[in-house]
């Protein structure tokens, strides 16, 4: 399994013990409730009697691995349990020719969408199959590149900028200038800097531009400089907008999220997005699938949930992110194999677009 946030090395657990756990790891992502002894004894596979199998709920229990809600007879998972399950015990199969052609098709008939239509497509289409909370990023900026440049003539000095970007993502906005410029003018300033920024982004050409215009003294520089600071401006975008979510309201079908004050908490902490991009990051940077398991997180809002993520890359570069937010007793043998072929069938469908 990938591997994430530093933690504990697994605790030496005998082949009963772990059978227990996962037993009852498996039963509570099933169930929702708390797991006892004597359900134990009957689904475990082990012949053992009630009572030995409360002795290995103590060890658990003493090893951080299990816990009991208030005064309940049963045990849930802790979060440390969830990560034993997860990186040593989960057995992960790879889906089936169906739901990955399933996939496939999804995305392809997105093709034709927009770049961002295209991401909240996937988003939606992984919340639909996990009946979760889909997130999908947008490429990071700094490796958008711009297509196309346009200038459309305004009254009043006024020129308004199309930037076509990477993806047929599109930005506007409308320049207020010293003179009037003709259509003539406009064009060929709109040539030379797509020509410019052909295949390459903002981030890498922006110095090399402004300093060839100030060399050039031309009229058009006034324009032109304008409009590559501003183009600066959106490739160096705050990621505060950076994706788009879907599925929210699955939470709510999880008695655990269920109550009034955690949904809230979750649902600011989705439109705020810092911390949950902050997690998405880490998975970029990773450039490999990662888990995050409740406390894991480092934001105590997501205590209570687990979020499955893995990078979608264009042109064989990491670009963003998409995964899936859920109840810490999500199925991650389901979960897991759709976020991993969705991320790579995005990429492709990405690549395809362009």
């Amino acid at each position: 399994m990938p591997d994430n946030l530093p933690h504990k090395p697994d605790p030496e657990l005998s082949e009963r013990a772990r059978t227990v756990l996962r037993t009852l790891v498996e039963r509570y992502i099933r169930d929702g409730e708390p797991v006892g002894s004597r359900t134990l004894a009957r689904t475990s596979g082990l012949e053992l009697s009630p009572a030995s199998i409360r002795n290995v709920l103590a060890d658990l229990e003493e090893a951080g691995l299990i816990a009991a809600p208030h005064t309940s007879a049963g045990r849930v998972p802790t979060a440390s349990g969830y990560r034993l399950f997860v990186d040593s015990l989960l057995k992960v199969e790879p889906l089936g020719q169906q739901e990955v052609a399933r996939i496939s098709e999804h995305l392809r008939l997105g093709e034709a969408e927009s770049g961002e239509a295209l991401l909240a497509s996937a988003s939606a289409m992984l919340s639909g199959i996990t009946r979760l909370v889909g997130v999908v990023t947008l490429p990071r900026r700094e490796h958008v590149e711009i297509e196309q440049i346009e200038f459309v003539p305004l009254s009043a000095r006024r020129v308004l900028v199309i930037l076509v970007l990477a993806g047929q993502q599109i930005q506007n906005r409308i320049l207020r200038l010293d003179r009037d410029f003709s259509p003539a003018e406009l064009q060929q300033a709109a040539n030379y800097l797509s020509s410019a920024f052909a295949g390459q982004s903002v981030m890498k050409v922006r110095a090399q531009l402004l300093q060839e215009m100030r060399q050039m003294h031309g009229h058009l520089n006034a324009l032109m400089t304008a409009t590559v600071e501003w183009a600066d401006q959106v490739s160096q975008r705050s990621a505060q907008e950076d994706y788009v979510l879907a599925g929210e309201l699955n939470l709510m079908d999880f008695k655990e999220l269920s109550a009034v004050d955690k949904l809230r908490a979750l649902f600011d902490t989705f439109t705020r997005k810092r911390d949950i991009l902050h997690l998405l990051d880490q998975a970029i940077d990773a450039e490999e699938m990662q888990i995050f398991i409740g406390e894991e997180s480092g934001h105590s809002v997501l205590d209570e949930v687990s979020v499955v993520s893995a990078p979608y890359s264009i042109d064989d570069r990491v670009v963003g992110v998409l995964g899936v937010i859920g109840p810490r007793r999500m199925a991650y043998d389901r979960v897991i194999p759709v976020v991993d072929v969705t991320a790579r069938l995005l990429g492709a469908a990405l690549d395809h677009q362009r």
